[in-house]
């Protein structure tokens, strides 16, 4: 048996972190508009949760055709620049650690998302229909559409892309991120130039799945060359089967999951980064992944190992005595509780997550979740007994 524990300090990369909990990419749809700037509420969002060991923001993207829901943020202006550099600055001053995920959702978007209209870039001209993705109607209004038939990327642009990634690393190390994640799961950008599904492309990024890791290898390679491996982590989602259509990662089975994400793995310890981070499926009663992969991830891997989805603490320290991960990232526990580690230092009640209040809106929902005190907990509670809740 491990005598590790989520409380111990544990270095990721060239920082020391005071615990082993993350607060994940959590998309909450906050930022001022027009610009998709990050602003005063989103930094007290994230000051507020700095007590976690590591912190990833929200999905950032990395050019405007990056967009797939409204309100998102982005790294790609300077306005966004000097709106993360206060986001920055209040978790630093609260000894936080935080990276910045860069994002680029592909064919996961909308024609009324895209600069002038146009389609959405992808791998290929081959449209989602397993996901919805979230269009503005109007201020604060928005409703959920099918995402719009992509065009296939020339080479040309493809390499160009490479290069976007690498100025919205530039740009991230400007606003003071301690480092950066690149979003290469859930069926985005990245995972849509790996997945057998998305890619048929005929050019040097698609046919074989070394071909189609390509991309994955020079986003990484570029990214590396500004920020040091060391400051520089990645994120997937392999999924090993599907159980509900309706919530399954944008559809992205491989034929042979653990063959494509060792494969790729194996690309992010070629290139010395710092952490890789898995995040498992989390809807209502999905499987957890098999052994094997985590074994594989393991064996793989050199580096940190963050894993996500659906963790309770009992699930986090079975698979750290096992030894398969190193950081466990809570999501929608962190949304309803910003105290999340003192509450489970503690054995403390947490908050319940108000589902309605998840993407866009104002304060509600977003920066009014109370930390704990025994007294605010059982009123909270009394009130909702008298309400039937």
């Amino acid at each position: 048996m491990s005598e590790k524990t989520l409380f111990d300090a544990i270095t990721l990369g060239q920082n020391t972190l005071k615990n082993r909990i993350v607060l994940p990419p959590l998309t909450r749809s906050r930022s001022s508009q027009p610009g998709n700037i990050p602003n005063a509420l989103m930094t007290e969002y994230y000051q507020q949760r700095s007590g976690a060991g590591f912190m990833v923001t929200e999905g950032t993207q990395i050019e405007p055709r990056g967009q797939g829901y409204a309100w998102t943020p982005g790294i790609h202006s300077q306005q966004q620049i000097e709106g993360w550099k206060s986001v920055t600055q209040a978790v630093h001053d609260n000894d936080g650690v935080i990276f910045c995920q860069l994002w680029h959702v592909g064919r996961v978007s909308h024609n009324n998302l895209q600069p002038n209209n146009d389609a959405p870039v992808a791998p290929s001209a081959i449209a989602t229909d397993s996901v919805k993705v979230f269009i503005e109607t109007g201020p604060g209004e928005g409703i959920l559409t099918d995402p719009s038939m992509p065009r296939a990327l020339e080479t040309d642009e493809v390499q160009e892309i490479v290069e976007l990634y690498a100025q919205a690393a530039r740009n991230a190390l400007e606003a003071g991120f301690d480092g950066v994640e690149l979003h290469c799961a859930n069926g985005y950008l990245v995972n849509q130039f790996i997945s057998e599904h998305s890619n048929q492309r005929n050019d040097q990024y698609g046919g074989s799945l070394e071909n189609r890791l390509r991309f994955l290898k020079e986003v990484v390679e570029a990214v590396s060359a500004v920020v040091g491996p060391e400051k520089l982590g990645v994120r997937f989602a392999p999924l090993f089967e599907s159980t509900d259509e309706d919530r399954v990662y944008l559809g992205l089975v491989e034929s042979n999951p653990l063959e494509t994400y060792v494969e790729a793995i194996k690309v992010l310890e070629n290139a010395g980064i710092a952490y890789l981070s898995i995040a498992e499926a989390d809807w209502d009663n999905a499987p957890d992944l098999p052994d094997a992969f985590y074994q594989a991830a393991r064996a793989t891997f050199s580096g940190r190992i963050i894993y996500a989805g659906r963790y309770t603490v009992e699930k986090a320290q079975r698979i750290l005595d096992k030894e398969y991960g190193d950081l466990f990232a809570f999501g929608r526990p962190f949304i309803a509780n910003p105290d999340l580690p003192e509450r489970i230092r503690n054995d403390w009640p947490l908050n319940p997550v108000d589902p309605t209040t998840m993407y866009g809106g104002t304060d509600v929902g977003y920066i009014d979740y109370p930390t704990y005190t025994s007294d605010n907990y059982a009123l909270r509670h009394t009130n909702e007994s008298e309400c039937g809740g």
